[in-house]
């Protein structure tokens, strides 16, 4: 995987105990590992496809015996993805805890999942992260669609409730538009507003946006305008970290 391959890329060299500023408490150890072990947790998700949720999350992670070993063990991880993708359909139907129950629901997840990694390990070596405009709006529609679903281990998201309050995240690099509205039972994407006067607005571009929902920019840096409700703005990015 192209982004896994950056990531050892940027790492190399480094010492593993490098923190990472963006993950408070890691290394550049535990991101590694940490990013291995989804990899190989979804792989193993699509290599059984899945029909329910799984009662563990324990797989084979044939771990290294020591610290050198890491970055191979990285690279060893992406192959065993690449394969469990190679040997997929991503139509396959499956249990998925986002909206689209279907293989790619876990390939897609895993990208987005290991280029915010990526960008972690650059920021913590002092590299300066780059994401493609196309690939980061996808990954904000990645975001913000399935973050309605994501309760169950992201609890904070339950308190974004409200009488239709509305937030717009508009890419200004490229085609992106995204309108939340907030109900009383929960919140979501409203496809079918797009010409409606949101209550706060959020514009930069697609690649800050990204980094912006994951938590690693924060909203009032110079590549953000923002504009109306700013209390309903703090309650989003206050409930919504995944």
């Amino acid at each position: 995987m192209t982004e896994t391959a950056r990531f050892v890329a940027a790492v190399k060299g480094a010492s593993l105990a490098t923190p990472v500023p963006s993950c408070p408490g890691w290394t550049l150890l535990d991101l590694v590992r940490h990013t291995g072990s989804v990899q190989r947790w979804f792989s193993t998700l699509l290599q059984q496809r899945v029909q329910e949720p799984p009662r563990s999350r324990e797989v084979d992670l044939a771990l290294p015996s020591g610290e050198d070993g890491y970055l191979g063990w990285l690279e060893e991880s992406s192959a065993v993805a690449a394969e469990a993708f190679a040997v997929t359909d991503p139509d396959t139907p499956m249990w998925v805890w986002g909206v689209d129950p279907y293989a790619r629901f876990w390939m897609r997840r895993m990208l987005f999942e290991t280029l915010v990694h990526r960008t972690d390990a650059e920021t913590a070596v002092g590299l300066r992260p780059a994401i493609d405009p196309a690939l980061a709006a996808d990954g904000v529609d990645e975001f913000l669609v399935n973050l309605p679903f994501a309760t169950p281990f992201a609890p904070k998201t339950a308190n974004l409730r409200g009488q239709g309050e509305t937030i717009r995240f508009r890419c200004t690099d490229r085609a992106g538009d995204w309108l939340i509205r907030l109900r009383p039972d929960g919140f979501g994407l409203d496809e079918n507003a797009a010409a409606e006067q949101a209550n706060a607005t959020v514009q930069g571009t697609a690649a800050d946006l990204l980094l912006l929902l994951y938590g690693r920019l924060d909203r009032g840096a110079a590549a953000f305008e923002t504009t109306g409700d700013a209390e309903l703005l703090t309650r989003w990015f206050t409930n919504s970290e995944f």
